[in-house]
């Protein structure tokens, strides 16, 4: 009995290990589909077609042709050719492809160990699938604000596609740590301000997808200023009381800067807080999280320098991965129990 139980415990593993792998290049395939704005390239849905991509050159016309009537080519990319197309065509297709990939990988082994150990299995892993079965339409509802008045999708709508991944990975993860051997190696104590710094990165993946979808990087290009002063010079505080403030590609890359300076100082009391305990356990972790900050804030600064060079921002992204997946590991053999008094 032991041994079926670990036997099942190693292929639940893999099975999380494989989706982790996925959902982590898909973050990154996204970003770059992003990066190089090819997001609109595909304009229809294809829930259940478009697994092959064109072989033919009327098939190639085709999409083209769809591509011609939308904002973005009228409005900014009317010179394109197809050769040029097809670039921009193949990221926005990689793209879907790994999203049905991530959908037969969380359903096929769902399916085959429901079957073969019971029900449990849909509830304790269920979530996943209805969280990437949700992401494929905000995916689409996505896509779609950018195809009538827009030459670029809303920004809202991508922060909450690029936070679903997010919390997707960050569940996969999670039932990765519960099944490996560190869960035998949790420890208990008061670090509810991890908990807090957990969410100000989360907020910071929100503030981080308006600067992405808005360009807004590429409006101040300087640091620690923005142009001469600390606030941008063509916003007011003013705006930060109107409701539209997210709109504001400035206000936005003001917020983005300054909600890292915060979450740097909130590292540091929980650094501050880890030593004081004397536990040693946590050391490594943590020093792990602050390395990952440390070289994120480093890539955010020279992001901007470089006008947002698509190196460096794909990089930024890809290292937010790793944050976020260390403060969960941090989190996890931390194994934060609220005191009663």
């Amino acid at each position: 009995m032991y041994s079926e139980n670990n036997h099942l415990n190693n292929q639940l593993k893999l099975w999380m290990l494989s989706l982790l792998i996925l959902v982590s290049l898909i973050i990154l395939v996204g970003g770059l589909t992003r990066l190089t704005d090819s997001g609109l390239s595909i304009t229809t849905w294809e829930l259940f077609v478009g697994f092959f991509p064109p072989f033919t050159n009327e098939k190639w016309l085709e999409y083209f042709s769809l591509y011609k009537t939308i904002p973005e080519y009228s409005q900014q990319n009317f010179n394109m050719t197809l050769d040029e197309f097809k670039v921009i065509f193949w990221w926005e297709w990689g793209h879907r492809q790994l999203g049905r990939i991530i959908g037969l990988t969380v359903l096929l082994p769902m399916v085959y160990f429901t079957v073969k150990h019971g029900v449990w299995i849909i509830k304790k892993y269920g979530l996943i699938f209805l969280l990437v079965c949700f992401q494929g339409f905000l995916g689409w509802y996505m896509v779609s604000s950018g195809l009538v008045e827009r030459i670029d999708v809303s920004h809202y709508r991508l922060a909450t596609h690029l936070v679903t991944a997010f919390i997707i990975l960050s569940i996969v993860y999670w039932q990765f740590l519960k099944l490996s051997s560190s869960s035998n190696q949790t420890i208990s104590i008061n670090l509810f301000i991890a908990k807090i710094f957990l969410v100000l990165l989360f907020f910071q993946l929100i503030i981080g997808a308006f600067v992405s979808g808005m360009d807004a990087g590429k409006i101040y290009n300087t640091w620690p200023l923005m142009g001469v002063n600390y606030f941008p010079d063509d916003s007011s505080f003013k705006e930060f009381l109107n409701l539209k403030v997210f709109d504001n590609p400035s206000i936005v890359q003001f917020i983005h800067r300054n909600l890292a300076y915060l979450i740097i100082v909130i590292y540091a009391l929980i650094l501050f807080k880890v030593i004081n305990t004397g536990n040693k356990k946590l050391y490594k972790p943590i020093t792990v999280i602050g390395l990952t900050l440390a070289f994120q804030i480093f890539l955010g600064v020279i992001t901007i320098l470089s006008g947002v060079k698509m190196l460096f921002a794909s990089l930024h992204q890809i290292n937010s991965i790793l944050i976020i997946l260390s403060t969960l590991y941090f989190l996890f053999i931390s194994k934060y129990k609220r005191q009663i008094n």
